[in-house]
């Protein structure tokens, strides 16, 4: 009995396997012609409705708001308050970083050296003629080659000026981050003054200006202080810096053109008087390290 049972079971299952295959097949011949047209559909859609679980979906967000800070602007050269003016903390209210500081001042530095046209000839550069002047021996002179000779007059110059350029390499980043840390320890210190225009003196004498200067302790017993104007003034370049003919009063004070103020210029001196177009003018150039783009996030 258990023999029959169990070839009886064997025969079912075969018997059932058999009927599966055949649904099976069945099954499939059905859906054969569904899946074939279903699969050329997915192939015929473009390639941006494919949903790719692993590309990294970008969001994009708002840059955080900057704080900004409040300077007085005044007027020349009376000194009354005539309103506020805003700036982002991160060009007046940077932190002291000495490093970037000194870096920028060496740069500049390097820069003024390398600024060398002094130019004498080497004998190779000497027009002339290249024949010998005299004989090598039995004159009872000195060796002579020819007439371009450092050892004559007319000659090349042996160890003569060249131009050289001196100047070294800082990134620009950096040195226009160095420029706004000055403006901010000077602006922290309360050594920045903004005014709004700076107008040129009615009188040229130094002593006019010397009055000025003392009346806002501005001047030598103050310590001295940096004046930086848009434009060149005449009287008041005049008054302050002086010339041959008349000295001007340079031991309150300097004042300098937009252009021609660098790093070292803001550090020197006391203080720093500076028009607010001028100081607009060099945040404007002076901020290429700031990142004005919004910033992004990627989501794997």
């Amino acid at each position: 009995m258990a023999t029959k049972s169990l070839r009886s079971s064997g025969q079912i299952s075969k018997r059932s396997l058999a009927a599966f295959a055949g649904k099976r097949d069945s099954l499939l011949q059905c859906l054969a012609s569904r899946l074939s047209r279903s699969m050329a559909t997915e192939t015929q859609l473009p390639q941006t409705a494919i949903y790719n679980p692993f590309t990294p979906t970008i969001l994009r967000r708002p840059p955080p708001p900057v704080p900004n800070v409040l300077a007085t602007v005044y007027s020349f050269p009376y000194m009354e308050p005539l309103r506020f003016t805003e700036y982002p903390a991160n060009q007046l209210h940077l932190p002291l970083r000495r490093d970037i500081l000194h870096r920028a001042v060496i740069y500049e530095a390097n820069v003024h050296r390398g600024m060398r046209t002094a130019n004498t000839k080497w004998r190779s550069e000497v027009h002339g003629s290249g024949h010998k002047i005299r004989a090598q021996k039995g004159t009872g002179r000195a060796r002579l080659g020819d007439k371009k000779s450092p050892m004559l007059k007319g000659g090349g110059v042996a160890f003569g000026p060249k131009p050289r350029d001196m100047s070294t390499k800082l990134p620009r980043k950096i040195y226009d981050l160095a420029w706004r840390t000055a403006l901010s320890y000077r602006y922290r210190r309360g050594e920045l003054i903004v005014v709004q225009k700076v107008e040129d003196i009615e009188n040229e004498d130094s002593r006019f200006m010397k009055q000025i200067m003392q009346w806002n302790h501005w001047g030598k017993g103050d310590a001295r202080s940096l004046i930086v104007t848009r434009r060149v003034m005449p009287k008041l370049f005049q008054a302050l810096n002086g010339s041959k003919e008349q000295p001007g009063c340079g031991q309150h004070g300097i004042v300098k053109e937009e252009a021609d103020i660098d790093v070292k210029d803001l550090l020197e001196l006391g203080r720093v008087v500076i028009e607010k177009r001028s100081l607009d003018a060099i945040l404007r150039e002076h901020s290429s390290d700031l990142n004005m783009r919004v910033p992004s996030a990627v989501r794997r």
